[in-house]
């Protein structure tokens, strides 16, 4: 974990996985990322994937390494009142509020300012008007389903990485240090409100598909596993496995070309369709006709042999594997690689996590920290930052206000 942040903190109120993820990114790059949640946990304390011996949700503490964790009664006036303290506390880099719990009031950017007002609240609603959205409602509408796989409008095909709440969560974080870098100048506070459907949509257009269904009136074909508008395809290996070869750049395109010994059939293929499979467009165009040179060359040899012969070259390519597979087999997922450390996660056991997959020449990565029980931190919280005195905090715990790691087991 890296401490750039380290003055910056953040309180966070979250569920699911844009949020979370938020705060993820912030408390790895080294800022104090404190979360809230109800005594026993929220609604997405125990969600799938669980560890089948503990049940303690792997999904869960996947999302929040590195942060502390407060467990409060906000049904209380009291503990709500709590959590409004620990957002607006004095201090520099304090006054940060991350969160995608909408339509609260006591969480209401005005009501917060009142106390605050270089507040900055960064909140995650699903669609721009403040109505419900979550990722796979916002992928169906973004029109991917139409074009993943052999997807069509009367059978469309989701993909399972939610990838609209990964951007969106990357980009909330993004939006936080704006907004700090603008108070730290100005002095003022800032309002932030990201919405999931806008990050679907921007993205969209960014990548040309809006414009292409605008400008040309068409809509693009669903092409399987082939990259469009290149060369791109899945093939088959003589031990059962199953590779994505990829030729975007004239490069790559002459690395494959070498690699599989086909440029003389290459050119046969060229003069015979009147194209110059240099370019990427009319190499997407004869993608079936290569695909018939590439294949046969794929199904005689084995991934090993394929493997060296292809790093010999520098094609582009990758191994499909399972998840399973990706822990055993990859060296990038292991301790070889800088990113990744063995820790040992409370309910969980020892495994294999992640830091911030940024990379500062300059500074060494720390530690990987796991994830908190929730309540592990409230007292912590409340005596320091807070500067509750401890009886103070005793009577709290008596009220059922707030709780420790114990009773949020």
């Amino acid at each position: 974990m890296y401490d750039l942040l380290k003055h910056v903190r953040v309180v966070e109120g979250s569920a699911f996985v844009a949020a979370p993820l938020a705060g993820l990114t912030l408390a790895q790059l080294g800022a104090d990322v404190i979360r809230f949640d109800m005594i026993g946990g929220g609604i997405d304390y125990r969600r799938m994937p669980r560890s089948e011996e503990s049940g303690t949700s792997l999904y869960w503490t996947g999302l929040n390494k590195a942060k502390r964790s407060v467990a409060v009664n906000l049904r209380d006036p009291r503990g709500r009142a709590l959590i409004q303290d620990l957002i607006t506390a004095p201090g520099p880099d304090g006054g940060i509020l991350l969160t995608n719990f909408s339509n609260v009031a006591w969480l209401a950017y005005e009501e917060l300012a009142k106390r605050r007002s270089d507040l900055i609240k960064v909140a995650i609603q699903g669609n721009h008007d403040g109505s419900n959205a979550v990722d796979y409602t916002v992928n169906c509408a973004a029109g991917f389903p139409m074009v993943t796989g052999q997807g069509q409008s009367e059978q469309p095909v989701n993909h399972v990485l939610p990838a609209w709440d990964v951007t969106t969560g990357v980009q909330a974080a993004f939006g936080v240090l704006a907004a700090l870098i603008d108070r730290m100048r100005s002095g003022k506070g800032k309002n932030v409100t990201l919405a999931l459907s806008d990050m679907a949509f921007s993205v969209t257009a960014h990548l040309g598909y809006l414009a292409e269904a605008m400008v040309n009136e068409t809509q693009r074909p669903a092409t399987g596993n082939d990259l469009y508008g290149a060369f791109g395809r899945d093939f088959a290996t003589a031990d059962g496995r199953r590779i994505m070869i990829v030729a975007i750049s004239p490069k790559q395109w002459s690395a494959l070309c070498r690699a599989c010994s086909i440029e003389g059939d290459v050119g046969t293929l060229e003069r015979e369709l009147g194209v110059d499979l240099s370019l990427e467009d009319q190499r997407f165009d004869a993608r079936d006709r290569i695909s018939e040179l590439v294949a046969p060359w794929c199904a005689a040899r084995t991934l090993s042999d394929i493997a060296r012969c292809f790093d010999a070259e520098g094609v582009c390519w990758g191994p499909y594997q399972s998840f399973s597979q990706m822990s055993r087999i990859d060296p990038r997922v292991s301790t070889d690689n800088p990113l990744f450390q063995l820790i040992e996660q409370s309910g969980v056991g020892n495994i294999l996590a992640p830091g911030s997959p940024l990379t500062f020449a300059d500074l060494g990565r720390g530690d990987v920290r796991p994830a908190p029980a929730i309540g592990e931190h409230t007292d912590e919280v409340l005596l320091e930052t807070l500067g509750l005195s401890s009886g103070d905090v005793g009577r709290l715990h008596d009220a059922g206000v707030v709780a420790g790691p114990d009773a949020s087991s």
